[in-house]
């Protein structure tokens, strides 16, 4: 791959990086990540990802943009409104980047068109997007079947997660979390509301996680959980375990087939709005 004067230009500040230079330029524009949720989440991961340099970014989600999504979904506008969200993303992502291929997938994400989705472009990092407890441990278990690294994260009022699978390297988002919890166990982003800019701080680490990934860099949270807290200003990193026992990565699993778990009602619309 020959870089243009303008590839060059665009991408100076990283090829000066010793750790990424021309050959981790290279890496980048020819990696493929799919992002599920183009969301609080998803959005400035897209973003990121596309002025990067990333050589396709796949958007996975069937919702449109509405007025409320504007207060922390910042790759859409007021504009978008009505606008499918994945085709808002993508209108973003070529503005900033034209250098990087946006897929879109307007669908619901589930158990019968995962797996056809994520090896569509043999996607070579996953982002789980989402604010949906029964697909994000359908991203695990996928990922986890197809040898595929991922990030997951979620947030909620001032609080952040995430954590990176590695396959072979560390334990999966069952390990630690088992099964989802029970419907309307666990409040949603209706419900309970989240700081907008919690989706900037832990997007954004979810678009460093695939950048490092794709770099071949160490220092992956894979092994780790790491939480945040807005008010406090407080990181915490905190180890994980295999689980040896673990349904879907263990040495038996007694999960072998995708799983398509209820999911709460009011969920329902705002399946990736957070």
């Amino acid at each position: 791959m020959a870089f243009t004067n303008e590839q060059l230009e665009r991408y100076s500040r990283h090829i000066i990086l010793k750790e990424v230079g021309i050959k981790g330029q290279k890496r980048i524009m020819e990696g493929r990540v799919l992002i599920i949720g183009a969301g609080g989440l998803g959005a400035p991961a897209a973003m990121y990802l596309a002025a990067a340099g990333v050589g396709t970014v796949g958007i996975a989600d069937a919702d449109a943009v509405d007025l409320s999504n504007l207060q922390r979904q910042i790759i859409h506008t007021t504009a978008d409104v009505g606008k499918p969200k994945v085709q808002s993303a993508r209108e973003t992502m070529n503005a900033m980047n034209p250098d990087t291929e946006v897929v879109t997938y307007h669908e619901w994400i589930n158990s019968a068109n995962i797996t056809d989705i994520i090896n569509d472009r043999d996607y070579d990092f996953i982002i789980d997007a989402t604010d949906n407890f029964p697909v994000k441990f359908l991203i695990n278990d996928a990922c986890v079947m197809l040898g595929k690294p991922f990030s997951h994260a979620g947030i909620i009022r001032f609080q952040g997660q995430l954590l990176t699978y590695v396959p072979g390297k560390g334990p999966c988002y069952r390990c630690a979390f088992h099964n989802p919890p029970p419907p309307d166990a666990v409040p949603t982003c209706r419900q309970a509301g989240v700081l907008g800019v919690m989706g900037g701080v832990i997007g954004t680490l979810q678009a460093a996680e695939a950048l490092k990934f794709l770099l071949g860099m160490e220092g992956l949270l894979s092994g780790f959980l790491l939480t945040y807290n807005a008010l406090t200003m407080d990181f915490r990193k905190v180890k994980l375990a295999s689980n040896p026992r673990c349904q879907v990565c263990g040495s038996e699993p007694s999960i072998t087939t995708l799983i398509d778990y209820e999911q709460a009602v009011c969920d329902l619309r705002d399946y990736h709005n957070k």
